[in-house]
């Protein structure tokens, strides 16, 4: 588990991280969302000891990462893809980190296969694509096959064989248990991926809840569809709802589906369709972090 409790952090007079508070747990794909600024990096780098935080703690299973004898075997992590000496080659990039945790060429050989890159060992680091070096960064996290993985923005640059690729590996190592920790701008694709989410925003805790639960909290309406849409709307605007009349039914708000159905019963009118619509990932995530972003368009153009 990742545990990071009234988390700050400092850089002269700004603050990156504001008394952050959160746990990561098993068996989730975690999304952390925030918008440039908001100290998603910071709390990153802290949790694995890179930045010392001004006060507060970022622990794994308890333990701070730097009292962690042998971390490749409990902690991977992709920061940056472009951390890796361009003069070696892929496996030879792995081999060197997998041997201060006492990690051999075989498991090296074996985390370069998981990620597609066996046909590249050989090749040096600078003349890999930007995919390619995501891959590499992600095999090197997977390298000591840890429980608790951080991923910093693992999309980039990977094209969308790629892209449904870690999709489908981040689920399948929180489906075996693992503790995944995922930062990313891209709502549509975390809408896919994640289980769960955290959002910050100026280093502060703003929402922690799961996708679930964030869709439900800022639901939009329900589209009915009925033939005898005008009799149904209606009876609707008679029990309280706002209707208003679009081209593939009846947009409705103010009342669940359990009261719609309720309604179009008593008048015996048929209901062909009614679904529950929530606000996209994307949506609610504009309306949680709106003012907290950094540069807000002000409706003017040049």
């Amino acid at each position: 588990m990742i545990d990071v409790r009234e988390l700050t952090k400092r850089y002269g007079a700004t603050r990156a991280v504001d008394g952050l508070s959160f746990q990561v747990r098993p068996g989730h794909v975690t999304g952390f969302l925030g918008p440039n600024g908001a100290g998603k990096s910071t709390t990153m780098r802290a949790v694995l000891g890179l930045d010392a935080p001004t006060s507060g703690e970022a622990l794994v299973n308890g333990r701070r990462y730097a009292t962690i004898r042998r971390p490749a075997f409990v902690v991977g992590a992709l920061l940056d893809a472009g951390a890796a000496h361009g003069g070696r080659t892929a496996l030879n990039h792995l081999r060197c980190l997998g041997r201060s945790n006492g990690i051999g060429r075989a498991r090296a050989e074996e985390v370069l296969g998981q990620v597609g890159l066996s046909g590249v060992a050989d090749r040096r680091v600078r003349s890999l694509s930007l995919g390619m070096r995501q891959r590499l960064g992600i095999a090197v996290a997977l390298l000591g096959d840890p429980a608790v993985l951080l991923f910093d923005e693992p999309v980039n640059g990977l094209d969308p064989e790629g892209v449904r690729w870690i999709r489908d590996l981040l689920r399948s190592l929180a489906a075996q248990g693992r503790t995944v920790l995922v930062s990313s701008h891209l709502m549509s694709e975390m809408a896919l991926t994640a289980d769960r989410v955290i959002v910050i925003g100026r280093g502060r805790l703003i929402l922690e809840s799961s996708v679930r639960e964030l869709a439900d909290r800022h639901r939009r309406d329900v589209l009915v569809r009925s033939p005898r849409a005008a009799d149904l709307a209606d009876a609707l605007v008679r029990a309280g709802a706002e209707v208003d009349v679009e081209h593939d039914g009846l947009v409705v708000r103010g009342l669940d589906t359990g009261r719609i159905a309720e309604v179009a019963a008593q008048r015996s009118v048929p209901v062909h369709e009614l679904t529950p619509r929530g606000a996209s990932l994307e949506d609610a995530y504009l309306e949680l972090t709106g003012d907290t972003t950094e540069h807000r368009d002000s409706g003017r153009t040049s």
